[in-house]
């Protein structure tokens, strides 16, 4: 049974590029909040291109965009609070400070 989820992981990261071939299993309350937040955030993207479609004027469209952003920021802010209590966390108390430098590298790049 494990080589399954072994093959499975590999598929999974082969058709994951930009994927750092970690894992994490989230607790469904968790999950089931990320995903509702990024199904708002479909539908935002989705009524944008409706506007667009529609020739609504551009300020309107700017201000939907600048909405989406953001949720994106709200999304990311959960996310990254999550993993510094979860993953972060666990890996310091087993030893693991290498998830410190991976953090601050995160951070950098969410500074942009």
């Amino acid at each position: 049974m494990k080589a399954d989820s072994v093959s499975e992981n590999q598929e999974n990261e082969e058709k994951c590029p930009y994927c750092s071939g970690k894992h994490k299993n989230r607790d469904e309350s968790e999950k089931k909040d990320l995903m509702n937040r990024l199904k708002r955030i479909e539908g935002q993207v989705r009524g944008v291109e409706g506007m667009l479609e529609k020739g609504v004027y551009c300020t309107d469209i700017l201000i939907q965009v600048s909405a989406i952003s953001s949720a994106l920021n709200s999304f990311n802010k959960v996310l990254l609070g999550n993993h510094v209590k979860t993953c972060v966390a666990e890996n310091i108390r087993s030893g693991n400070d290498e998830v410190i430098d991976e953090l601050v590298t995160t951070l950098q790049k969410l500074m942009k």
